[in-house]
């Protein structure tokens, strides 16, 4: 049986980190609100949100559905399918640093969010530009180069290719999609990422030189980034770092 993610149509967003590891181990998925049909599309994403489920109604996608079980949040369900695609340490322990690292990411993507609604997400960024202008200065100027600066001692504490052990996991999947997501988001103040994180950089390249990934990426499937996604190009925010 194949498993089921459901996560907003058109972007990239949230869904993308689970995506990412679903591709790169040639898991059966459906995408559900990418198809038509019955039991398909938005609309069916939207019904288990306001179904009464109780403790098995997500409050929000991405969700994942295997079966019966339905897990939430992208590092919930990346900690669940790791083992499953053969994505994350066989030892127990590493696999509880690995969720770690996961949930750092989750963190760092809540605050590129937030660079573009600063102030509250139901208002629209025209809304709230001033203060996106300032929290996108100082996120560039101190927030990228602290988590980023982490992850990069991170991947030197260890065989300096995978962020925990020796093979490639869920982690580095993600921070592929971080350094990618960045690079579009804000290309001026990206400019020097390869000088100043160089094994993070070349663990991004290498992800993007595996077969599935790289077939993923040039296929209608990748969805393009855009104005509508937590990494968004607003060029007034877009800034030399200090």
């Amino acid at each position: 049986m194949p498993y089921e993610l459901y996560y907003w149509d058109g972007i990239q967003g949230r869904g993308e980190y689970v995506r990412l590891a679903l591709e790169e181990a040639g898991a059966d998925y459906i995408d559900i609100t990418r198809e038509s049909g019955s039991g398909r599309g938005t609309a069916a994403m939207m019904k288990m949100l306001k179904s009464s489920g109780g403790l098995h109604t997500p409050f929000a996608p991405p969700f994942l559905k295997d079966g019966e079980l339905i897990i939430s949040h992208v590092a919930n369900i990346l900690f669940y399918l790791g083992p499953k695609l053969g994505l994350a340490p066989e030892d127990e322990g590493l696999r509880y640093v690995a969720n770690g690292l996961q949930l750092t990411i989750t963190d760092f993507v809540c605050e590129v969010h937030d660079t573009h609604h600063p102030i509250a997400t139901e208002l629209y960024y025209e809304d709230q530009k001033e203060a996106a202008k300032a929290r996108a200065t100082s996120f560039i100027d101190h927030r990228i180069p602290k988590y980023l600066g982490y992850f990069e001692r991170v991947l030197s504490s260890g065989d300096q290719k995978h962020s925990v052990g020796d093979k490639l996991s869920y982690v580095d999947l993600s921070l592929f999609q971080v350094i990618e997501g960045l690079r579009y988001a804000f290309p001026r103040a990206t400019q020097t990422l390869g000088r100043d994180y160089p094994l993070l950089v070349a663990l991004h390249d290498r992800v993007q030189q595996r077969p599935n990934i790289a077939r993923y990426l040039a296929s209608p499937r990748r969805i393009p980034f855009n104005e509508d996604g937590i990494f968004r190009h607003y060029p007034e925010l877009d800034q030399d770092a200090a």
